[in-house]
């Protein structure tokens, strides 16, 4: 089933209003606001952002997934505002395709997870194996799960895996009528 493109006023008085650091607070907030909304038909869910926590963005997608699975005659819709970066880009991917929209001269910014630990290696030979590949297994899920965020965001779009490995260590930033053209988002309002 294909959903008409939303018009601008549908986004008038959005549902649930974000903005700052992707955090515990944020989540908070949103929770508060995101709650009573499933009264609604039409669930708007503005962000702006400039990025923080992967998974905190995953929680409030995993919200928004769930619920959209469960109340199937209802749409949850992203609106993302002047900066959608890094894990606003994460939350945004929870999203079908039809329900993301950016407002005019938006940034989308994708990148690899980043990491910033220190090993230090020193005991047992056996426990230093231990605490080696703890970090690795740790790298490798981190990989796999961001890689599977990837894989959500672009689904639906003419950009491929290869594309988003690519450009994602250098930090890909995307002007929303780019990521429309590119079949990120449904429109620009």
């Amino acid at each position: 089933m294909t959903l008409p493109i939303l018009p601008a006023s549908a986004f008038k008085a959005p549902t649930v209003l974000l903005s700052g650091a992707v955090d515990y607070a944020m989540y908070k907030d949103f929770r508060q606001q995101f709650e009573p909304a499933h009264e609604q038909d039409l669930v708007v869910i503005e962000l702006s952002t400039l990025g923080g926590d992967p998974e905190v963005a995953r929680m409030m997608g995993e919200d928004v997934r769930y619920h959209s699975e469960m109340n199937p005659e209802k749409r949850y819709v992203f609106l993302g505002k002047a900066a959608i970066y890094s894990a606003g880009t994460t939350f945004m991917s929870f999203f079908a395709k039809s329900n993301r929209y950016l407002t005019r001269g938006t940034r989308l910014m994708i990148h690899e997870r980043k990491m910033d630990k220190h090993l230090h290696v020193q005991g047992p030979l056996t426990t230093c194996v231990a605490a080696v590949k703890a970090t690795l297994h740790e790298i490798e899920t981190s990989i796999a799960i961001q890689n599977e965020g990837f894989a959500n965001l672009i689904l639906g779009s003419s950009v491929t895996m290869e594309d988003v490995l690519q450009r994602a260590p250098a930090n890909w930033y995307l002007e929303a009528e780019e990521a429309r053209g590119l079949g990120l988002i449904e429109a620009v309002l």
